[in-house]
């Protein structure tokens, strides 16, 4: 029997965020089932996520053995979604920069697309706390993803997605190239090939409450290494006519 909602969040020394963030996530999606892909995370994170998922069975959990990528993460939490028999996949970031009181909004849009993304850069969306730097870096990467990969969104980086899982059941996600940050472009181009139909939704973006960013310049320039190598390959699945879904 299919079930409807499935919410992942990929995390790496975020115990402190996690069991604050669990709370809130129930609080405002109490029917959907949570998914927590670990990476061995050295604070605790995996014990924490294994503990609360021997107290409800509503939680999973995939421990995994080291740190391997944001991507590859997203990708177990993918095949785990589709396997599982979810009619949605809905990610999000498990620092508290993606607000659960946003998650309403991204699942009441889904019967108008295939993958709703939350978006920074629509109207009535913004971004909080960041400095001057990471604004021109998202907001560059952001116009080369969307320029080289004709992606029709705004906001190409964010994490913050709900994903229609018949569409990711329809791409080889054993193509996936990007291991780290760079996979939020690659996925929304496989989507696209596979003609998925995209709508954003505003959020409000806030840094991180505990913690530190995983993020730095070798990852931007991964990225954009990344990016040009998927603008270059010629898809090996056919391509199906897109449509942006106002």
């Amino acid at each position: 029997m299919a079930r409807d909602l499935l919410i992942s969040l990929c995390t790496y020394n975020e115990r402190e965020n996690l069991q604050r963030l669990l709370p809130e996530i129930r609080a405002v999606a109490p029917d959907a089932h949570v998914l927590i892909v670990d990476d061995n995370s050295p604070d605790g994170t995996g014990d924490f996520a294994r503990q609360q998922a021997e107290a409800d069975p509503v939680i999973h959990v995939i421990r995994r053995e080291g740190k391997l990528g944001l991507g590859t993460a997203t990708v177990a939490a993918m095949r785990f979604a589709i396997e599982n028999d979810y009619r949605w996949l809905l990610n999000m970031d498990a620092d508290f920069s993606h607000d659960p009181k946003f998650i309403p909004a991204l699942t009441s849009a889904r019967e108008r697309a295939d993958v709703v993304i939350g978006s920074r850069y629509v109207p009535g969306g913004r971004i909080e706390g960041w400095p001057w730097w990471r604004h021109l870096m998202s907001r560059g990467i952001n116009w080369y993803a969307r320029t080289l990969l004709r992606l029709p969104v705004r906001d190409c980086s964010g994490a913050f997605r709900c994903y229609r899982t018949a569409v990711l059941a329809r791409i080889d996600l054993s193509r996936i190239r990007a291991r780290g940050y760079a996979f939020q472009e690659e996925i929304l181009k496989r989507c696209r090939d596979v003609g998925a139909r995209f709508v954003e939704v505003p959020i409000v973006f806030r840094d991180r409450r505990f913690g530190q960013s995983k993020i730095d310049w070798k990852e931007s320039v991964t990225a954009l290494w990344v990016i040009l190598r998927l603008a270059l390959e010629r898809s090996a699945e056919a391509p199906v006519p897109h449509q942006r879904t106002p």
